[in-house]
């Protein structure tokens, strides 16, 4: 199994925040594998914290595989993913890998060779900041909620 289920960091969202951490390999598989995971959390907090627009869900979805994947792409080797909703609707999504570069974004290939993730990731966002950490950084993405 490629994520590491049993880092779990909660508490009911009337305290600060219900959040949840994996780990991964770095595999191609990964990049799915977060995004099942990433969409099981989304559905556990919409029972008690249901988001304010229909797209919510989805755009966290995207954020979520645009991000693994260029970690898979661009870093090779484990990442880690963690989100956590916070109180007053916002959704955070961390994404922790190998590579000190930060993210940047690319021209859209009409090939179908990418580009888009980064310019769709920071048009969903409210807010996107990169931290260098160590022999890596995490990329933090603020989302609605």
């Amino acid at each position: 199994m490629a994520a590491d289920r049993d880092h779990l960091e909660a508490s009911p969202l009337t305290a600060l925040s219900v959040e949840r951490v994996w780990h991964f390999r770095g595999v191609l598989s990964d990049v799915s594998e977060a995004r099942d995971r990433a969409s099981e959390f989304l559905y556990r907090i919409a029972r008690t914290h249901p988001p304010a627009t229909p797209d919510a869900h989805d755009d966290a979805l995207l954020v979520v595989t645009e991000l693994a994947s260029n970690a898979f792409s661009f870093a090779p080797g484990p990442f880690t993913l963690n989100l956590r909703a916070m109180t007053g609707g916002t959704l955070h999504v961390g994404l922790t890998d190998t590579n000190p570069t930060a993210p940047r974004p690319r021209a859209v290939s009409l090939a179908g060779r990418g580009g888009v993730g980064w310019h769709l990731i920071n048009t969903l966002a409210d807010q996107v900041i990169t931290v260098p950490e160590g022999d890596g950084k995490t990329v933090h993405v603020f989302l609605p909620w």
